[in-house]
């Protein structure tokens, strides 16, 4: 089988979860890493893929770039850096993953991708969760009418910040600090996929480090005719991430949405109607970095198209910055 050849550019936390994920799919091979922290970068490959050789590190991301075996690239650095990384690898004829978000406005992500189709490279934003085969039964049981029409939506994602995640809070809302930035995407992403429409506007609060940037985030967005999604993000409450879906004649909820490996997450969706009808489904352990890594390298190996496109990151984007707009000002913003 054919291996993708990826580099990642940082040594940040997330590379717990995606640096094995790219060693274990089937489809993908690890061959370079790189931080401008010296030494950062060998730190990493050692804490997360001991048992791999022929791995190059590297303590400036340029070289990373320059580096020919490397076919594609993840980038999982500061949200305000997603840009201009992205850019220069693209430049480079790498392929690439961007972690959500895949940028802080829109324009760049009009910039990025105007860049992939001059390069003719394949680029995602990193949204994991997607993946994970829970989510499409979710669209299904929608599907089957046995809920009726999706009127309401509620998305709820939090985890309480410690010392070592403080570096969230260090740049304000415009730098893309904060929890909107960091787990909203999640929030806005699930709502949206609930009700397969465009928001048309939000009303938000929320409240702020002495950074700038939000700590916690909440609110109500209009999907029109009366359709409303509610989300809370927050780093001041127990770990939590779901969502539900409430119809004209029952609902259903995602009990877990992060499903981590190595812990204790189970992939479980309970379903109701009006008629009597209830069922909890629990589903197989499946890693979504995994499948995210197997999808993305599928489609630069076999030239197809990635799941999430410049057009989903966009709106994405687009009701994450009316959001943080609309609690800044306290008005209601149009997305």
């Amino acid at each position: 089988m054919s291996k993708l050849r990826w580099g990642i550019l940082g040594a940040a936390r997330v590379n717990e979860r995606l640096l094995p994920a790219i060693v274990e799919a089937s489809n993908s091979e690890l061959v370079a890493i790189a931080s401008r922290r010296p030494g950062a970068a060998a730190e990493t490959l050692a804490k997360y893929a001991p048992q791999i050789s022929g791995v190059k590190t590297y303590d400036a991301l340029e070289d990373l770039l320059t580096d020919t075996r490397v076919q594609a690239v993840y980038i999982p650095l500061a949200n305000h850096e997603h840009a201009e990384w992205a850019l220069k690898a693209i430049a480079a004829g790498k392929h690439v993953l961007i972690e959500k978000p895949m940028a802080i406005t829109v324009a760049d992500i009009e910039a990025i991708q105007m860049a992939a189709k001059k390069h003719q490279v394949k680029v995602m934003e990193g949204f994991m969760y997607r993946f994970h085969p829970q989510h499409q039964r979710v669209k299904e049981i929608v599907a089957s009418g046995v809920i009726g029409e999706v009127r309401f939506a509620k998305a709820s994602y939090s985890f309480m910040m410690r010392p070592a995640r403080m570096y969230r809070l260090a740049n304000d809302t415009d730098l893309g600090g904060g929890a909107m930035w960091d787990i909203g995407p999640y929030a806005i992403h699930t709502l949206r996929h609930c009700f397969d429409a465009d928001p048309i506007s939000v009303t938000a609060m929320a409240k702020y480090a002495d950074t700038g940037a939000d700590i916690t985030t909440s609110g109500v967005i209009d999907f029109g005719d009366g359709k409303r999604g509610h989300f809370d993000t927050s780093f001041e409450c127990s770990r939590q991430s779901e969502y539900t879906l409430i119809g004209t004649k029952g609902g259903i909820k995602c009990h877990t949405v992060w499903q981590l490996p190595g812990t204790n997450d189970v992939p479980m969706i309970s379903w109701w109607s009006e008629d009597g009808r209830k069922a909890e489904e629990i589903y197989p352990a499946s890693n979504h970095f995994n499948l995210e890594i197997e999808h993305f390298s599928d489609c630069v190996l076999n030239d197809k198209s990635p799941l999430l496109s410049f057009d989903d990151a966009k709106k994405n984007c687009r009701a994450i910055v009316a959001t943080l707009e609309s609690a800044a000002t306290g008005k209601t913003v149009k997305i």
